[in-house]
């Protein structure tokens, strides 16, 4: 399987700073995606230090590896990467009274063969578009989801609820986070969104998967996708990973060496 990556964020219309930040690395097949929190630019360096630091340590994991992985061993490394970085957050909030209360979500994904394996803590999401049909492949952190959970709210009414930014998890708030690890199975021809909420609090489902099923460019699906957020208000950062992934033959080098072959 061959993937191609690409990535976009704005800061919308109302914010003036963008607290989102992404990350990928196209030759180890990692994409990584936060939406931080708290005041002044707080936000900004607990969303940073989230990409930063877990795709370094991802990438520098992969390019290492001579032996051939499996989900178990490749769900271990980004668990544990999420649980230092939940640290370092946490530390410097501690060390820096600027950055008292600052956090961030995550959703970040390893591609392998023929399966992704995704972590996430928060409520930023990853969407895989397959043969026409948007389905949401993460569930979201928040109070929100646990009423939806609990069959307090339906999903419909929960999308128009108040409170919809009050997480259950995030990084750099408490010394531990439980993230969320799943394998998905990946085809070819499938496209993967990760996104902040700034995308999926102004663009719903269907509106997501109108600019999808166009399959142009990934650099004009995510410019279209920033800008109907955008028109549609733009009260938040809006941040966009695409990965397609494509069939291919048998393909050597650093990845075919570590999965096997695609």
């Amino acid at each position: 399987m061959n993937y191609t990556f690409f990535a976009k964020t704005d800061p919308g219309l109302v914010r003036a700073n963008n607290e989102d930040s992404v990350a990928f690395d196209e030759l180890c097949q990692v994409a990584v995606l936060a939406d931080g929190m708290g005041g002044y630019n707080a936000g900004e360096v607990a969303s940073g230090m989230a990409t930063t630091f877990i795709k370094s340590e991802l990438v520098q994991w992969v390019s290492s590896e001579t032996e051939p992985a499996n989900a178990s061993s490749v769900s271990r490394v980004i668990e544990t990467c999420i649980s230092k970085t939940n640290r370092s957050i946490l530390n410097a909030a501690i060390s820096n009274p600027q950055y008292a209360g600052m956090g961030t979500t995550l959703v970040v994904g390893i591609f392998l063969t023929s399966s992704l394996i995704l972590g996430h803590v928060g409520d930023s999401r990853c969407y895989r578009f397959r043969y026409g049909v948007l389905e949401q492949i993460t569930k979201d952190h928040s109070m929100l989801q646990e009423q939806v959970d609990a069959g307090v709210l339906t999903p419909e009414q929960a999308a128009v609820a108040p409170g919809k930014n009050l997480l259950t998890r995030a990084l750099g708030v408490e010394e531990t986070v439980k993230a969320e690890l799943r394998e998905h199975t990946v085809l070819g021809g499938d496209l993967y969104l990760m996104c902040s909420d700034g995308l999926t609090d102004m663009l719903d489902i269907h509106a997501i998967s109108g600019i999808l099923t166009t399959a142009a460019p990934l650099d004009a699906m995510a410019a279209e996708l920033v800008e109907r957020a955008k028109d549609r208000g733009g009260r938040d950062n809006i941040s966009v990973l695409l990965v397609q992934a494509t069939s291919s033959s048998p393909k050597t080098g650093l990845m075919s060496r570590l999965f096997g072959a695609g």
